[in-house]
Order: C-alpha cells, then structure tokens, then sequence
C-alpha cells in the first residue's frame, strides 16, 4: 500500500497539498465513532479515479477508506476550492524552478467567452 501510495502522491506533492487543504476539526459530541481516513489515502484514492477511468465505486479497497468517503472528501475540497489553489501553487512551485515552458499554451473557448458582433 506505501508503494502505491508514494508513487499517487509523492512526497513533493503532499507537501504542496497540505498547504492547500484546510484544516480539519473532527467534532464528535457523543465520542467514539471511526478514526477519520487519512488525507493522503484520500487524495491517492482520488487520484486514481482521475487517472484510471473507473468509477467512484470501483475502487479498489487497497487504498483504505471506502469509496463513499473518498467521494465525500473529493466533493468537500471541490466546495473549499482545493483543486484550484493546489494547481496554482504547482504552477508557481514549476516557475520559480525554471520549468514552465510557457512557449505553447491553448485557450478553451468555454473559458473565454467571445464578444458579440465585433471582430
């Protein structure tokens, strides 16, 4: 499990990440209850659904936390913006290195809306 963990999320990545995710408060008035799934689990469980192609519910229980938590968790940082602010640290990470090669870049014409009547 360790192998497949640090090869989804190496530890450079992690880094990177938990300076993104917010913090989390585990409140739990009446005590007991699970010990909560580990964010690192949850991002590599999240990262292979990404890249396999399979669904929510086909994942493997090699990662741990059950594939409805993995989801709860994916929809969670989706609200807090996570993905957002992870891609813009990487991007800043890769440029203060000198490895952006900003020499090719592609404009989706869903993100840039096109002007009405003019050129």
């Amino acid at each position: 499990m360790t192998d497949l963990l640090e090869r989804l999320v190496p530890d450079e990545l992690w880094t990177l990440f938990r300076r993104v995710v917010p913090p989390t408060e585990v409140i739990r008035p009446q005590g007991g209850g699970r010990r909560r799934a580990g964010d690192r689990e949850c991002l590599a469980a999240i990262i292979f659904v990404a890249t396999s192609g399979c669904t929510w519910r086909q994942l493997p229980p090699v990662f741990g936390p059950a594939w409805p938590t993995v989801y709860r968790r994916f929809a969670q940082w989706s609200r807090d913006r996570v993905w957002a602010r992870l891609h813009r640290v990487i991007l800043d990470e890769l440029g203060a290195r000198g490895e952006l090669d900003w020499s090719r870049c592609a404009i989706d014409s869903v993100s840039v809306r096109a002007a009405k009547g003019g050129h």
